[in-house]
């Protein structure tokens, strides 16, 4: 481990977090931040410069119990609260966003679908593998010309014959498109827009890798090409799937979780930059000692903790069954938003050094960059916010 993430120790706590977690959060993180210390941060910089996805950690990140981590233990799962969850993402992407986007999409989008709409069959099938990462999973919504607006897509699936179904379309912006064993697609068809696993190695079905990324050049982005893709009913038709609000039902887990995650990558680039504040000498004193620098600490600080506090108040809602998906809207926003002016200061008070790979701050700038704009843009959240106070929908 390189000499920039040596002072990586422990989480910002300003206002006194840690006291309000309990043991179980507590030792999440503390699991969580040990394997993004020795397993990610050794290697994640490489895999940047070389757009390569660290696979080998697939199975390890399976071995701990990231992958859908809330969910019941008699699927293989850990059974988490929605805080431990929440605070295991936040140190994922303090080693990068690639690696909890990676962890997001197998635990929210696709084992979580499977849970909630999917058949019991389809819960013991695959659940059991994708908690272990023996299995990888990814979420086809988004489309090329449909991304704000999942209500518009053209994938259709039709009915071919007694239980089979025939499904066409593209997808786009697919977080592990490429190497995953089973994609959860969402396509139109003459009762609405419904969920369907398909699975890797099916005829007609391919998953082409996006290359020439300068954000999130960890991760594995695709598109899935779907000609004449032909299922079976009882395997594939998630059963419960049904409209487009069962879509943006797993969105709505998966922007829970971005919400904590983003602050772990706003936490690295703050300890960087304080880091490199006290220890920079310039005019015979440590640029810290300046008062722009100060003010730059200052606001990183006080936004960390604010984002930090939105994010608690959010999963202690959740706990109880009460967060909206506006309130997630809310989260998602607020939180990337800061996170990423937190990336850009950090960059600002390393001065020409902030854009060298021995500093974990250009990395997580671009990688929030996307972050910013995927599983819900920062305008749509703040118009799924305006909605709810104003009761007017203005995106219609």
């Amino acid at each position: 481990m390189s000499g920039a993430y040596a002072y990586l120790n422990h989480m910002t706590d300003y206002l006194g977090l840690e006291g309000l977690l309990s043991e179980e959060a507590r030792m999440v993180r503390a699991t969580a931040r040990d394997f993004v210390n020795r397993e990610v941060l050794p290697v994640i910089e490489q895999h940047a410069q070389a757009m390569t996805f660290p696979r080998a950690l697939v199975a390890k990140m399976g071995e701990l119990g990231f992958y859908g981590a809330t969910l019941p233990e008699r699927y293989g799962c850990a059974g988490l609260s929605h805080t431990a969850y929440g605070l295991l993402l936040y140190e994922l992407e303090r080693g990068d966003s690639g690696l909890r986007s990676f962890a997001s999409v197998q635990g929210s989008l696709v084992m979580w679908p499977i849970f909630s709409y999917g058949s019991e069959a389809q819960k013991e099938k695959w659940l059991p593998q994708l908690a272990t990462g023996a299995k990888i999973g990814c979420f086809g919504l988004t489309e090329p010309d449909f991304g704000s607006n999942p209500g518009g897509m053209r994938t259709r699936a039709e009915r071919t014959g007694a239980g089979r179904w025939r499904i066409n379309g593209t997808k786009m912006w697919i977080t592990n498109g490429t190497i995953a064993d089973l994609a959860v697609v969402w396509a139109r068809t003459d009762d609405g827009i419904r969920g369907f696993l398909v699975e890797k190695g099916t005829k007609g079905f391919s998953a082409p890798e996006t290359r020439g990324k300068w954000s999130l050049r960890a991760s594995v982005t695709s598109e899935l090409v779907l000609e004449d893709v032909e299922v079976d009913e009882e395997a594939s038709l998630l059963p419960q799937a049904l409209g487009l609000k069962a879509a943006l039902g797993c969105l709505t887990q998966a922007r829970y979780g971005i919400a904590w995650g983003v602050l772990g990558a706003a936490d690295a680039c703050y300890q960087c930059a304080l880091d490199y504040a006290k220890t920079r000498i310039q005019f015979d004193r440590p640029i810290a000692g300046f008062q722009l620098q100060q003010e730059k600490l200052a606001w990183m600080v006080t936004e960390l903790t604010k984002g930090q506090l939105l994010a608690l108040q959010a999963a202690g809602l959740k706990e109880r069954g009460l967060l909206t998906p506006a309130q997630v809207a809310m989260a998602k926003g607020n939180n990337v938003n800061a996170a990423l002016e937190i990336c850009r200061k950090a960059r600002t008070i390393l001065g020409a050094n902030g854009i060298l790979d021995e500093y974990p701050v250009m990395r997580h700038m671009a990688n929030l960059e996307s972050v910013y704009t995927y599983e819900g843009s920062h305008d749509m959240q703040i118009l799924i916010v305006g909605q709810e106070v104003t009761g007017i929908p203005a995106y219609r």
